[in-house]
């Protein structure tokens, strides 16, 4: 599936109630591990996401949310892992998630002073998520494996 762009007007962006999340993750020695952080408010563990873009796809705002929130660089996939709902000041909404192959971790962010960090296993980071379906999207999820150099990505590296 190929993702275009959003074509947004601004003073629009917030009435959809639909964000964009990054499943952040690298591997690691026994596998893979998933990285959360704190949210803003009562420090839950969350995955970064944000409202839709003008200009972006969905994936590539979730990599721009992973790089504000939690300081993480990396390829976007353009596959929705699933889709979760909740409620936020008595306001319904979704968000879609998509993965992020984890490239960099920087030691300074935007939000850095705002929330933490934190690499888990899939099962642990599982366990920390409020959310019943995003658990389960989370233990469901397999990493693709990683294209040779030669293949072009399907979206360019976001930093």
């Amino acid at each position: 599936m190929i993702q275009l762009p959003l074509r947004i007007a601004k003073r629009h962006q917030r009435l959809a109630r639909t964000q964009f999340a990054a499943l952040p993750w690298r591997m690691a020695d026994d596998g893979f591990e998933v990285c959360l952080v704190t949210s803003r408010g009562r420090g839950r563990w969350i995955l970064p996401k944000g409202w839709p873009m003008d200009g972006v796809t969905p994936a590539q705002a979730a990599a721009i949310e992973a790089r504000e929130e939690a300081g993480l660089l990396g390829r976007p996939e353009d596959r929705c892992l699933g889709v979760w709902s909740y409620a936020k000041s008595g306001v319904p909404h979704f968000a879609m998630v998509f993965p992020l192959r984890v490239e960099e971790a920087l030691d300074d962010w935007p939000e850095r002073a705002q929330r933490r960090r934190k690499w888990f296993s899939p099962a642990r980071a599982a366990a920390k998520l409020d959310a019943p379906e995003l658990s389960r999207m989370l233990l469901g999820f397999q990493p693709l494996p990683r294209m040779p150099a030669s293949e072009p990505a399907s979206q360019p590296a976001v930093s």
